[in-house]
């Protein structure tokens, strides 16, 4: 198998959109796309109605609800964004479409429509960088460089289930070897040598060629499933040479007795590692399926959505009403937002009826199998009643939990929840979780897991008590033996690295870090921003993904914020010249929600759902049926699990070296095979008290 390595052969390579109304805000430059408010009234108790906009961010939304005693801001965050001149600049850049620098003018009080157009100007930029096919990685920022110099730790990619290669990722590890291209060679050719693995960090590996013992001036890292990537013995078995580097070339006469001796009992890549990769990035939503998926100006309702493109498991769903295909929503197919036409109907949710009842050619339903199964429950006994009480994740601010209201129960284990003290009148912004999500919780788990927890808008007894709370209410909590309380063993650390969907605008992904852990719920904070803009995600959530994800699909990956300022104060020139041609470049400030709408959150949790009676004149329908995927070509070689933990079993992915001396005057080699990792899938529980 090391004949080669003195010799080579001939060189062989193997967005958030605007949203249509009935009234004009203003008359905008005709090459721009119009952006109208919804115009929606909202009525409260004390009689009190009426909008506002936000000074810092454009977003209109009920008066009441706005922060502070004059109602400027929607949040916090806006408010103390605003006092803050570089964040004030940073913001008037994202929205021309350039990187800030520190020169840059402070942000004066811009009136609506000067939002407005800023903001369609930057959409439409949005819109043509969208249309280059793959995007590449932020120039400047690099993983291997950020985990090297801050000695971060990666998460496993065996904690990313529903991940390329998570089920089957095995025991890669540390002192694996694999076979790459050899880039310290003067040959014209492209040639290989082995190196082993010194770190590994998601799909990232840090590697180091053989015969460098501890000399890593020539370590470089790359992405274990990229093309160029192969087990000992593919060069011998594909006729390509084996060249040792020419910086050490001179430390061995025979370097084939010094790999028969370095690789005997090594482990190495199975032999059909690249097919594996490969069948595992394979996906079963195609373009042009409908699904039903969460309206994301109306959390209470769902609407239907025509799959647009898929990137590594990600949808690019169109709602069906754009026309001009630009009203797009984001998620994983595994999502627990998205659903199977008539989904809506059959449990009793809200649901926006299209305006389209002519067929459009090409698209068709998506099959029912297709979808994330939920768990099954049962409702015939105790069971979640309307008007109790329980704490709940925000979607409309991740970083909190808050103290919610059931306010309906659906059929399939479904439940309209409502957080206290902000809710509208009309229960519009209603949003909906099954039993079984982790993302609710029984009153007093955040006071025993030491989270805050937010009280009700308005609420001024404080600190908050839930037995003081009950008794002012008249209500009762729900009982804490309807939760879900399984803890998979998901293997993540407080500190770990990945890459995370930002839920607030979804369709970007950044650089992240765990910061807590409570059971099976994780604190992800975004690198390079405040706090104010950390998640709580599950530990199964489909929209957290291993260090090199982006990478490997070619989705573009957002650098932490410190990063990205320096880089544009000394390469705004440059920037300026590719942002044309890079796709996926979103707002460099998280949570800049369009004007005009709310913020919205779609985590993944069993979400989405409603009333049976809608607002706006929805009706409760289902759409017309379209013609379903035929049987031949169903893709069902990939049904997602039927529970967030079922998966296919592990495989053996690591094999065993063993290279006999006897070799030396041959090409004959043997793999044994190794037993691999089993990602354990093991619960344990956590039990609430409640207070009585």
């Amino acid at each position: 198998m090391f004949d080669g390595y003195d010799s080579c052969s001939e060189d062989t390579s193997s967005s958030s959109s605007s949203e249509e109304s009935e009234e004009e805000v203003a008359p905008l430059p005709s090459n721009l796309p119009i952006i109208k408010n919804n115009g929606q009234v909202y009525t409260y108790p004390d009689g009190k109605s009426g909008m506002a906009t936000c000074e810092m961010c454009g977003m209109v939304g009920v008066r009441d609800a706005f922060y502070s005693k004059t109602k400027r801001f929607c949040s916090v965050s806006c408010s103390r964004s605003y006092s803050s001149n570089s964040k004030k600049a940073s913001i008037l850049a994202r929205l021309q479409g350039k990187p800030p620098t520190k020169k840059a003018k402070v942000l004066q009080k811009q009136p609506l429509v000067a939002k407005l157009a800023a903001y369609a100007q930057y959409q439409a930029t949005l819109q043509n960088q969208a249309k280059t096919k793959a995007a590449v990685s932020v120039e400047g920022f690099s993983w291997g460089n950020y985990i090297n110099s801050n000695s971060f730790i990666a998460a496993p990619v065996t904690c990313f289930k529903h991940a390329p290669m998570g089920t089957c990722w095995g025991d890669i590890s540390e002192n694996v070897r694999v076979e790459v291209p050899n880039t310290d060679c003067s040959l014209p050719t492209k040639v290989f040598w082995i190196a082993g693995i010194i770190k590994l960090a998601g799909y990232n590996a840090l590697l180091r060629y053989e015969g460098f013992e501890n000399d890593s001036g020539l370590d470089f890292w790359c992405n274990i499933c990229g093309s160029d990537i192969h087990p000992v013995g593919w060069c011998a078995a594909s006729g390509k040479p084996l060249v040792p580097p020419r910086t050490i070339q001179h430390k061995y006469t025979n370097w084939k007795a010094f790999l028969v001796k370095r690789l005997t009992g090594a482990k190495t890549l199975p032999p059909d590692f690249s097919q594996k990769v490969s069948e595992s990035m394979q996906y079963p939503f195609k373009p042009c399926m409908r699904v039903e998926v969460v309206d994301k100006r109306h959390l209470c309702r769902t609407r239907v959505a025509v799959v647009e493109s898929v990137i590594g498991g990600r949808l690019r769903l169109v709602y069906e009403e754009s026309e001009d295909r630009t009203d797009d929503f984001w998620c994983h197919m595994h999502s627990p937002l998205i659903h199977h036409i008539g989904w809506s109907r059959s449990i009793g949710h809200r649901f926006k009826r299209s305006d389209i009842t002519k067929k459009q050619d090409g698209h068709f339903d998506t099959p029912p199998h297709l979808f994330a199964k939920v768990k099954e429950v049962d409702q015939s006994g105790e069971w979640f009643k309307e008007g109790m009480k329980l704490e709940a994740i925000d979607p409309l601010n991740l970083s909190t939990i808050c103290v919610a209201t059931i306010r309906k129960v659906l059929a399939d284990g479904f439940l309209m929840i409502g957080i206290d003290g902000s809710e509208a009148a009309d229960g519009s912004d209603w949003f909906c979780y099954h039993a079984t999500s982790p993302s609710i919780f029984p009153v007093g788990f955040c006071e025993i897991n030491m989270i805050e927890l937010t009280p009700p808008r308005g609420y001024t007894k404080l600190p908050f008590k839930w037995f003081d709370y009950l008794r002012e209410t008249g209500s009762i909590a729900a009982p804490v033996k309807l939760f879900n309380k399984d803890v998979p063993n998901h293997g993540f650390r407080v500190g770990m690295k990945l890459e995370a969907v930002d839920l607030m605008e979804p369709r970007l992904i950044c650089v992240a870090t765990v910061t807590r852990i409570i059971h099976r719920l994780l604190r992800i904070h975004f690198d390079g921003w405040e706090e104010e803009y950390d998640q709580w995600v599950d530990c199964e959530s489909p929209d957290l993904y291993p260090v090199g994800w982006c990478q490997l699909t070619g989705y573009q990956l957002q650098p932490p914020a410190s990063q990205s300022s320096r880089e544009s104060q000394s390469s705004s020139s440059k920037q300026k010249k590719k942002a044309k041609s890079q796709q996926y470049k979103g707002h460099k400030k998280k949570r800049k929600m369009p004007i005009g709408k709310k913020p919205v959150s779609l985590s993944s949790l069993p979400m989405t759902g409603g009333v049976r009676r809608s607002f706006s004149g929805d009706e409760e329908l289902t759409p017309p049926p379209y013609r379903t995927l035929p049987a031949q070509t169903a893709p069902e070689a990939f049904p997602p699990p039927s529970t967030s933990r079922e998966f296919s079993p592990s495989l053996k992915t690591v094999t065993t070296l063993q290279l006999k001396e006897e070799l030396l005057d041959g090409d004959d080699y043997n793999f044994l095979q190794g037993a691999s990792d089993q990602e354990s899938n093991g619960s344990a529980n956590f039990y609430i008290k409640q207070e009585p």
